[in-house]
């Protein structure tokens, strides 16, 4: 054992034991001894852990999984955060972070760059999609995982790093100067048409609503007179953000959301405190099932303000609050606090961590336990269940052969060499996989496996296992064998039966290589039907009215 892990083991049974003294001479209730005793219980098991088994013990490991296994039982959201995980944590809630401006990962047990942002050293350092990296600084990094090449990457602001990574059959060297990156909430916002306008927020990070204001006051510069703001796939963030962002779009000095809690320091009401942006502008907000926390408290407060229609799936459901706690040694603990409620009074919170069921699991909160709130004009909407959107759009399903193609990373791979080969495409609005296209990629698809599943064929691999169970296969054995012979798939006929989505996903891979996110969102947003329906309840101003007033039936 290293004398930190000693001196932090000490730390732990010197606490403990004063502990156990403190309340052995005053009186206090059974739930303070019961803490005091198990810590002392704790303390001890890893001292004579230490003195005693048999090969040396890692106490910081071995304290840490420990308090993650305690942690596990309250919510997903209560964390320990240790010293070593701090920058990443930072990250989490600044978006900033000293480094070289690129999203890594692993694509079929490679190590490779998945995302440079554009603008940052690894971008303007050359470093493209699909770059396999080999080495960081002297460190091979074949075999290593992705956050510890993570790690590598980042560092302080002006410090040099080397970068070599496998293109193709090349290998590429790099020399790239780390810069404080800060990621903005908005990586797009644009014109729909003439008249609207578009923002997507991916994030509640530090400056949230200062990009989004950014965002619409440029939109509103443009002349658009209506907006999208879109918060699907976001997974939340800064409370305060959230109420900001509210802001923008209702008046001064409204509630958007209040905290309650077990203890009166986390109890507080969050209102609106300055002038609106435009609290006037037709508003569509869109979400899914990825929208949580600070998201939902957006889309929440704006529905129960009547102030915009909510299109898309329902939401996440987490209507928790963390609180982060400094603790010894430069850790810390995110603990959840509170729970919020938005305008109606409504806590969306879906899931109830205080309850398990016999497998140890937590429940989903029934829908008869689920109660009734009012919005602003009358509207019914009910708590418990994340926010449900006033139009409801089914998510898309996809053929076996897309999933196949997309899960081998092969329209990945494809995306790789049309990039090698071709040094621009037309823009992020308006090029499309056109046939030639297709044609080249269905060619370079021969010989490469990419075998699936049809939904039919499992269907009857079900029936055969259930018909061998019940003794009647051997029955019903012709009949399943010409079942099979007619559905047994085709991958050619499939390629052209469902060329539609195959090219949709070709299209979003091409493009990212040469506009990288901006333009993947860009893209996708001429063939979004959540983005349809928002246009044709705009286009229709009575029935924008009619959604937004109690006597009108919802439509989902």
């Amino acid at each position: 054992m290293t004398n930190k892990n000693k001196n932090k083991l000490i730390a732990v049974l010197g606490t403990a034991l004063i502990a156990v003294l403190l309340f052995s001479f005053v009186n206090r209730n059974d739930k303070l001894f019961t803490i005091a005793k198990n810590l002392d219980i704790f303390a001890s098991l890893v001292r004579e852990l230490d003195s005693y088994y048999v090969d040396d013990i890692d106490a910081d490991n071995l304290v840490t999984v420990g308090i993650n296994a305690m942690l596990e039982e309250l919510d997903p959201y209560t964390e320990y955060i240790p010293e070593e995980n701090s920058d990443d944590f930072r990250l989490m809630t600044t978006g900033e972070y000293g480094g070289v401006g690129a999203l890594i990962g692993n694509r079929t047990g490679s190590n490779m760059i998945l995302m440079p942002y554009k603008g940052f050293p690894a971008q303007a350092g050359g470093l493209r999609i699909g770059d396999q990296i080999l080495m960081v600084d002297t460190v091979n990094v074949v075999d290593k995982a992705t956050a510890d090449i993570s790690k590598l990457l980042k560092g302080p602001a002006n410090t040099d790093v080397f970068v070599k990574v496998k293109r193709g059959e090349d290998t590429v060297s790099v020399n790239l100067t780390r810069r404080k990156i800060v990621i903005s909430n908005v990586p797009y916002y644009g014109k729909i048409d003439e008249k609207t306008g578009y923002i997507k927020l991916s994030d509640f990070t530090t400056n949230a609503a200062a990009d989004v204001r950014k965002a619409m006051v440029d939109l509103k510069s443009q002349g658009i007179e209506r907006l999208v703001l879109d918060v699907r796939d976001n997974p939340g963030g800064i409370l305060k953000e959230a109420v900001e962002i509210v802001n923008l779009f209702i008046p001064k000095g409204k509630e958007v959301v209040s905290t309650i809690g077990k203890l009166e320091s986390v109890n507080a009401v969050y209102k609106t405190t300055k002038s609106p942006l435009d609290k006037d502008i037709p508003l569509v907000v869109l979400i899914n099932e990825r929208s949580a926390s600070a998201a939902e408290i957006v889309a929440g407060a704006l529905q129960d303000y009547d102030r915009a229609v909510l299109i898309g799936r329902k939401t996440f459901g987490k209507g928790l609050v963390q609180t982060t706690v400094p603790l010894s040694y430069n850790s810390q603990v995110k603990v959840t606090t509170a729970k919020y409620y938005i305008p109606s009074g409504r806590c969306i919170q879906a899931i109830d961590y205080s309850k398990k069921d016999e497998n140890g699991n937590s429940r989903s909160i029934p829908d008869s336990l689920r109660n009734e709130f009012k919005t602003k004009n009358g509207r019914i909407v009910r708590d418990g269940a994340g926010i449900e959107p006033d139009r409801k759009i089914e998510s898309k399903s996809y053929a076996p052969i897309t999933y196949s193609l997309v899960a081998r990373s092969l329209i990945f791979d494809y995306g790789n060499e049309f990039y090698r080969k071709h040094e621009s495409i037309g823009k992020p609005s308006e090029f499309e996989v056109d046939e030639t296209i297709y044609e080249n990629f269905v060619s370079w698809l021969e010989g490469k496996d990419y075998d699936y599943t049809t939904y039919v064929e499992k269907a009857l691999e079900d029936l055969v296992k259930y018909a061998e169970k019940e003794k009647y296969f051997e029955e019903i054995q012709p009949t399943i064998k010409d079942l099979k012979n007619k559905v047994t798939h085709n991958k050619e006929q499939d390629l052209i039966t469902y060329q539609g989505e195959i090219k949709s996903a070709l299209k979003e891979e091409l493009i990212s290589r040469y506009y990288y996110q901006e333009g993947v969102i860009e893209s996708s947003l001429n063939d979004d039907d959540d983005i349809d329906m928002a246009m044709k309840v705009f286009s229709d101003q009575v029935e924008l009215k009619n959604i937004l007033t109690a006597s009108v039936k919802r439509k989902n």
